[in-house]
């Protein structure tokens, strides 16, 4: 098998989700990331696709937000001060346009994916992953992962889609919101929600209803590193995925939890990035005709999130 395509979303609309100084989300993130992707076109010659950002449309952000909150931030948007949460989340002039460009963005590497125009695709900017239908939360607004799993589901039909979230931060949007939906399987690992923001993501946690045993959440305690990451991968996560049946894979492919962060506790290189998405590549070939979509999420070390999402590029580009 030669190469994957792997559409990337590239552009300067990607720069606008940007908190102001001295925020530690802010566009330089994902700048030192850019400059990184001639190398990797180097690498992969003729494989990695630069894709045009796109805006998401009000119906787009309605498939999982609620309207109120959406035009509570609409407002806030124009008037550029004040908090759209309790104090992570400041709003900025601009900052509706600039959620609207993550979400559809990711929906586009969706539906490029679905059509088989690229193979796989990744959104640096996209993984917003704490929002919630009626409110922001962690530096998230919209929830790009969350429309893309609705979209998914009940807009294209699918029946099942799998969700992984490595960033070091429980991803609680994605989570409690789909906990009864029995059609999203979702695995989480994350440092453990007694030591770090949101506070949640316990393993006893595995869905409720007709969705029990369909999430699979595995907290870490501060200092873990790969070691302990690959043991609980072989221990519980390659059980859970000899149950799924996936027709799409979302990645949530944070890079907060490698050593270094400022933010966070944990201790990775990025060799757990390259391992899931090459993991996750061989499941996507099996399963679903290669379908996976990885998106950026967290990292607050600018060195780590260019290691962490270069590792997940290649990855993806590689042949499982």
């Amino acid at each position: 098998m030669s190469g994957c395509r792997v559409g990337v979303i590239y552009g300067e609309e990607m720069l606008l989700y940007s908190f102001p100084q001295p925020h530690p989300f802010r566009k330089d993130r994902i700048e030192r990331f850019y400059e990184k992707l001639p190398e990797l076109e180097k690498e992969f010659p003729g494989q990695i696709i630069r894709v045009k950002p796109r805006m998401a449309t009000l119906e787009e952000v309605l498939f999982y937000h609620e309207k109120e909150y959406v035009d509570f931030v609409k407002n806030m948007s124009m008037d550029g001060y004040g908090y759209l949460d309790y104090g992570d989340t400041p709003a900025f002039k601009g900052c509706y346009e600039a959620s609207l460009y993550v979400v559809g963005s990711t929906l586009k590497l969706v539906d490029l994916v679905m059509k088989g125009e690229i193979d796989h695709g990744f959104n640096p900017m996209g993984g917003l992953h704490h929002a919630r239908k009626g409110r922001a939360a962690g530096f998230c607004i919209f929830n790009d992962a969350s429309i893309a799993i609705k979209y998914l589901l009940d807009k294209i039909g699918l029946n099942e889609v799998l969700y992984v979230d490595i960033d070091a931060h429980h991803g609680d949007g994605v989570f409690y919101d789909f906990y009864y939906d029995k059609r999203l399987k979702h695995v989480d690992f994350h440092q453990d929600g007694r030591t770090l923001y949101p506070g949640t993501g316990f393993a006893h946690e595995r869905g409720g209803g007709e969705a029990a045993g369909t999430k699979l959440n595995i907290p870490l305690m501060p200092g873990a590193g790969v070691g302990e990451f690959m043991e609980n991968w072989e221990k519980l996560v390659e059980r859970f995925l000899n149950d799924v049946d996936p027709e799409f894979i979302l990645l949530q492919a944070g890079a907060d939890g490698l050593i270094g962060d400022p933010l966070t506790g944990l201790e990775y290189t990025e060799e757990v990035h390259y391992f899931v998405a090459k993991r996750l590549h061989k499941l996507a070939e099996e399963k679903c005709e290669g379908r996976i979509v990885a998106m950026g999420g967290g990292g607050y070390n600018r060195d780590n999130i260019v290691k962490a999402w270069s590792a997940v590029v290649r990855a993806l580009a590689t042949p499982p």
